[in-house]
């Protein structure tokens, strides 16, 4: 189904990438004790100890309750064995992440935060981490993301008959609501006994809750989701896009109640809605105009491009028709055998600088020659409307929600079944 910064100190940035990103500390390894086997690989507890105390700054930083100290530990190496077991299965199957890759993600983080890759360095280094180690850590992640997509990609494509299937069911729109779960896993063929012994587990946790435990410090400490860590903040789901025994569920509910246990395939789920909101129609503004490009080539240079787009301007402006010149000299084969003629299009469609040149148009009016990394050119903008594309909306909603549901349903199993199926030994 389908969560970025601003200039802040180090502390604060690392919470982007938390609890992905474990720093080293600078006991040796040959003195570092050893918490989990992992295939053929280790996981040390300087990892675990530098790992927690990320995970301690973003809770602090979201102003929650840290459980206690044996909790936190059993979360944070469970998350470190499935990012450990990730890495290792992209990389048997061929994932790599370059240089090159890594540079431009660290670029991306620092454009987020308002600096530059320098002073994202200073500022590692400067709260005691190793940027060496992060960035080690950022590949991981790359890799990490890479597999996952590559699971969501072996799905079958989402076909139009399945969205015009939930669009008539009435299974899209409506309100949307952002919320938090816990989870409380059963295993799968569990007895009478296990699946007892988690509903009882469940009601206590939200007896907790009630009683004054703030969720997400709950989540943290209890929840078995992949999100635990993260306070179990789920986001915004719009509830047509939800199991029905969700939605209804949900739906009787104000911001800041929960739910009674719901029994799902992976376990039991308390669900907290944090905010409710009304999806409204989608009005977006669209151009009817004519296009008219010179294209740069090996026998016409740039300077002759630009001589010839303004010697048709100016014959435009004299009163030549622009859908005869457009038919004989414009290198824009998508419109060029019709006059230049673009229907209707929605704003940005044909790039920045053509929406530039046609906001500062009235309809009827010839732009001037303007350049693009394609060319030179001119547009005529001929009318503009506000339409309703909400129908287009629903329906693009309604193909990103099938994929997103199975996507998420395929990597969970995925991810359930590597690490029922790889080695893990676990001694903490």
């Amino acid at each position: 189904m389908n969560k970025i910064t601003h200039p802040v100190a180090i502390s604060a940035f690392l919470l982007m990438f938390a609890p992905a990103l474990v720093f080293a500390q600078a006991l040796r390894q040959d003195l570092d004790g050893i918490v989990a086997l992992v295939e053929e690989d280790v996981i040390l507890q300087s990892e675990l100890d530098a790992a927690i105390s990320t995970i301690e700054m973003q809770v602090r930083g979201r102003g929650e309750n840290l459980p206690p100290r044996g909790i936190l530990e059993e979360q944070v190496l469970e998350r470190l064995i499935m990012t450990r077991l990730e890495v290792i299965r992209a990389q048997e199957t061929g994932i790599r992440a370059s240089d090159a890759n890594v540079d431009q993600a660290l670029q991306q983080v620092a454009r987020q935060n308002g600096i530059t890759l320098g002073q994202l360095r200073q500022a590692i280094e400067a709260d005691g981490f190793d940027f060496e180690e992060f960035r080690r850590q950022m590949r991981e992640e790359i890799l990490s993301s890479e597999l996952r997509q590559r699971v969501a990609a072996s799905m079958d494509d989402i076909t139009e008959t399945e969205v015009d299937i939930l669009l008539a069911s009435g299974g899209i729109g409506g309100p949307e609501y952002n919320i938090s779960q816990i989870l409380v896993q059963v295993p799968e063929g569990a007895s009478a006994a296990e699946a007892q012994a988690a509903t009882e587990r469940t009601l206590e946790i939200r007896e907790q809750i009630l009683e004054g435990m703030d969720f997400a410090s709950a989540a943290i400490a209890f929840s078995q989701a992949p999100d635990a860590l993260e306070g179990g903040e789920v986001g915004w789901r719009q509830v047509s896009t939800l199991p029905p025994l969700f939605a209804d569920a949900l739906e009787p509910l104000d911001p800041g109640e929960i739910t009674e246990p719901i029994r799902s395939p992976g376990g039991f789920l308390l669900l907290r809605v944090n905010d409710v909101r009304e999806t409204s129609e989608v009005i977006v503004q669209e151009f009817r105009a004519r296009h008219l490009m010179i294209e740069p080539s090996e026998i016409l240079s740039l300077e002759a491009a630009e001589r010839r787009i303004r010697d048709l301007h100016e014959r435009i402006e004299a009163g030549e028709d622009f859908g005869d010149l457009a038919r004989r000299y414009s290198s824009d084969e998508s419109s060029a055998n019709i006059g230049g003629r673009l229907n209707w299009f929605p704003a940005g469609q044909y790039g920045p600088e053509v929406q530039s040149a046609l906001e500062a148009l009235e309809p009827g009016e010839l732009s001037q020659p303007f350049r693009t990394g394609m060319g030179w050119h001119l547009v005529r903008l001929e009318e503009t409307r506000e339409a309703d594309r909400t129908v287009e909306a629903l329906r693009s909603q309604a193909r990103e929600m099938l994929f997103q549901q199975k996507a998420a349903d395929e990597v969970e199993r995925f991810l359930r079944q590597l690490r029922a199926e790889s080695f893990v030994e676990i001694r903490l």
